[in-house]
């Protein structure tokens, strides 16, 4: 064996990573694998390793017998009190078998468990490295495209990043520094797999935890993120603390803190919004700049009817409906825009559908007999049929006798009652 096979433990374990109890398992496991090819697969035997003298050893186990059934697990009593003078029948006493023996076939058997069981080592380290990191922004280095998946460098692994979670429009070039947020950590046949990130709407609740101190020490907390990957995003924030204001402090000194996020995300727009308790003052805040005149809450279907000014309709509802999706995503209500000129013309319309129209089939009244006018002389003015041409219970015309003397008639309008124009009263 080599002599100094324990520095190579060493210093395998320090390059790899791998705690040198593996490494050791690992070469005893392949020194049995091969000895058992060598010396047969009955024989019982194990591997042991001495750490001051650094060297390995293969021993073959027989159990003292009177009666020998098997010569690769029993020996005689004359043998074992050969090896030991005070062996008994029942005691199991270990052979050296020596190493130079194994062959060359044997050997390489021993090579491949040893890599493949450090490799497997080396992969379970990378996985509870990573996975102790999930939810983190890493830096790596571009590598490649394969299939339109980014291959990312990230220093003892590499990463993925599908185009579900890429930014559109987003392209890299070989070595190019990128920054992305790890989702995702598994075990594959292949090793860990690491899925990264840049579209993901935490890694925007990330960004601003390394740029804005008060978000990552919880005074201002960041409620909801609504994105849109690459064109414009909505998050809510409250403080904790009354002197501290949240909006404010996530945009900073002239916007100094903000615009770090901007800048890394390659210019996607970011409207911070204070969250408020009522979600009609958190819609009026969401769809901000565009001023609201009033909001129809419907609770039971979680919806809200938004009423703005005309001229500023176009602003409520933002680019491609960009504006009023994100505010909808951020408060979680179905929200629609509508233009006020828009409200007044559907209240006309609707009046209009429930008011009475005029009978366009009755005559006019002739002239000179308005209902407004008092009957000629001797003449007393007969009262409007209630059904035109309906027959009475016993078969005749229905008709109404004209009314007795200080009854009213029920043409002429109460007292206070106006008439209204073109209804057949004369004019001044």
């Amino acid at each position: 064996m080599i002599l100094d096979v324990g520095q190579i433990i060493t210093q395998l374990g320090k390059e790899k990573g791998i705690d040198k109890g593996i490494i050791i398992d690992a070469i005893k496991e392949a020194l049995e694998s091969a000895a058992r090819k060598k010396f047969g697969a009955n024989k019982i035997l194990e591997a042991t390793y001495d750490p001051e003298t650094g060297e390995f050893e293969i021993l073959s186990f027989r159990t003292v017998a009177e009666d020998i059934t098997d010569p690769d697990t029993q020996m005689t009593i004359e043998e074992a009190q050969a090896m030991d003078p005070e062996a008994q029948v029942g005691d199991s006493l270990g052979e050296r078998l020596s190493t130079k023996d194994l062959g060359r076939i044997a050997a390489q058997t021993a090579r491949q468990i040893i890599m493949q069981k450090v490799k497997d080592a080396e992969r379970e380290v990378i996985y509870n490295e990573f996975i102790g990191r999930k939810g983190e922004i890493i830096n790596g280095i571009v590598q490649r495209y394969e299939r339109d998946c980014l291959i990312i460098d990230m220093g003892k692994a590499e990463a993925i990043m599908p185009p579900s979670e890429q930014i559109p429009r987003e392209r890299y070039r070989q070595s190019d520094r990128i920054r992305a947020y790890i989702k995702d950590v598994s075990k594959t046949s292949r090793g860990p797999e690491i899925l990264l990130s840049r579209s993901d709407p935490r890694m925007i609740l990330k960004l601003f935890e390394q740029e804005v101190p008060e978000v990552y020490e919880g005074v201002v907390t960041i409620l909801s993120v609504a994105r849109e990957p690459g064109f414009r995003t909505k998050i809510a924030v409250r403080s904790r603390d009354r002197d501290v204001d949240p909006v404010g402090a996530c945009v900073g000194m002239k916007g100094s803190r903000v615009q770090s996020v901007v800048q890394e995300l390659r210019g996607e727009r970011i409207d911070i919004i204070a969250w408020d308790e009522d979600p009609a003052k958190f819609v009026c805040n969401a769809l901000q700049p565009a001023e609201i005149i009033r909001v129809l809450v419907n609770e039971s279907e979680k919806t809200m009817e938004v009423i703005v000014p005309e001229e500023q309709l176009l602003l409520a509802i933002g680019k491609k409906g960009q504006n009023v999706k994100l505010a909808s995503k951020l408060v979680g209500w179905n929200i629609e825009v509508r233009a006020e000129g828009q409200v007044e013309d559907a209240l006309k319309r609707a009046e209009g559908l429930f008011a009475k129209k005029p009978d366009a089939d009755a005559a006019p009244p002739p002239e000179g007999e308005g209902p407004g006018d008092p009957p000629p002389e001797g003449e007393t003015p007969a009262a409007s049929q209630a059904e035109a041409g309906a027959p009475d219970a016993e078969g005749g015309d229905a008709s109404v006798s004209a009314p007795s003397e200080g009854t009213p008639s029920p043409a002429v309008p109460d007292e206070g009652e106006g008439v209204k124009e073109g209804d057949g009263s004369p004019k001044e």
